[in-house]
C-alpha cells in the first residue's frame, strides 16, 4: 500500500463577478500590507534621541517603498534570467517578456534593498534605522509570501512518496508542472525556516549590538535569509550548477558573504570612533579669544 499524501482539491480561483482572481495573489497582497503596516507601527514608536539619526518619518517610508519597486522587479527579473541563461541564451527576445518565466526572490530583495538605500539618501533618511525596522518585515513577508504559494501549487520541490508530500488534485491551473505527481512542499520548508528566522530577530533585536539603528538586525535577517534558501533548495527541481550546487545555492552564498562582511565592519566602527574621540576635558578657551 503506497504511503499517504496531502492531496489538496480545492479550486485556485476566487470568481466574483465573473472574474477570476488566485487566492495565492490576495494571500501575497495580504502579506505585503501586514509588513508595511508593521513597518510603519515600528517606525512610530521611535523617539528621536534613541541614536545618531533623526527618527524615521512614515512620509519617508513611503517614498522608499515606492523606490523598491522597480529594483526589485528590475532585480528579481535580471537574475530570473541569470539561473535560466542557457534558455534565455537561446530566446533573448524573451529577455523582456514578462509572459516569460518570473521573477527571482533573491535578486529582487538585493536590488529592491540597494534602490531602496538610495531614496532613503536622497530624502537624507537615515539609513541604518529604516534596514533595521524593515528586517522583521522583509522576513514577515518573505515567509508569508511563501506560504501564499500553497495555494497555486507554485513552489513545490522534487517528487516523494513520504507522507506530508503534496499533489494538486483541483480544477487548476496550477502553477507547477506535473501538479498531480505528489512533491514535496518545500513553500512551506522555507516558510517554516523564515519563521524560526523571524523568532530570531525579535530576540536580537533587545540586545543591544542589535539596537544601534546601524543595520545589523537588517544584515542578520539578509544573511539569515540567504541561509534558509541555501538549505530549501538542495529540494527544488533546479539542475546543479557546480557540482551538486544549484545556481539558486552560488547566489545564496554571495548573499551570506556580503552580509558578513558588512557586519564585520560594522563591528568594527564604534572602535575607530572610540580611538578618535579625545578622553579627556576639552581644552580652555582663553578669554580674549
Amino acid at each position: 500500500m503506497p504511503p499517504a499524501i496531502i492531496e489538496l482539491t480545492f479550486d485556485p480561483y476566487l470568481l466574483v463577478g465573473g472574474l477570476g482572481v488566485r487566492w495565492a495573489t490576495i494571500a501575497l497582497g495580504a502579506a505585503v500590507f501586514l509588513a508595511l503596516v508593521v513597518t510603519a507601527l515600528a517606525a512610530g514608536r521611535q523617539r528621536a534621541g534613541a541614536g545618531p539619526d533623526r527618527a524615521l518619518r512614515r512620509d519617508d517610508l513611503l517614498f522608499i517603498v515606492l523606490g523598491i519597486i522597480p529594483g526589485a522587479v528590475i532585480g528579481g527579473r535580471l537574475t530570473y534570467v541569470l539561473i535560466h541563461l542557457d534558455y534565455y541564451r537561446a530566446n533573448p527576445s524573451l529577455i523582456i517578456d514578462p509572459s516569460s518565466g518570473s521573477l527571482a526572490l533573491s535578486g529582487a530583495v538585493v536590488l529592491g534593498t540597494l534602490t531602496g538605500i538610495y531614496v532613503a539618501g536622497l530624502l537624507d533618511a537615515p539609513i541604518g534605522r529604516w534596514l533595521d525596522i524593515a528586517a522583521v518585515s522583509l522576513v514577515l513577508a518573505l515567509g508569508l509570501g511563501k506560504l501564499a504559494q500553497v495555494l497555486d501549487g507554485s513552489g513545490q520541490g522534487i517528487l516523494s512518496n513520504v507522507s506530508w508530500a503534496t499533489a494538486y488534485l483541483g480544477p487548476g491551473p496550477w502553477g507547477v508542472l506535473g501538479p498531480g505527481l505528489p512533491a514535496l512542499p518545500v513553500q512551506v520548508y522555507e516558510a517554516l525556516g523564515d519563521g524560526i528566522l523571524l523568532l530570531a530577530l525579535l530576540v536580537l533585536g533587545r540586545l543591544a549590538p542589535f539596537r544601534g539603528g546601524r543595520g545589523r538586525r537588517f544584515l542578520l535577517a539578509l544573511g539569515g535569509w540567504a541561509v534558509v534558501r541555501f538549505v530549501v533548495a538542495w529540494w527544488w527541481r533546479d539542475a546543479a550548477v557546480l557540482g551538486a550546487l544549484k545556481a539558486e545555492q552560488l547566489i545564496d552564498l554571495a548573499i551570506v558573504l556580503i552580509a558578513m562582511v558588512a557586519l564585520a565592519g560594522l563591528a568594527r566602527r564604534p572602535a575607530t570612533i572610540a580611538r578618535t574621540t579625545p578622553s579627556g576635558p576639552p581644552p580652555a578657551v582663553p578669554s580674549g579669544a
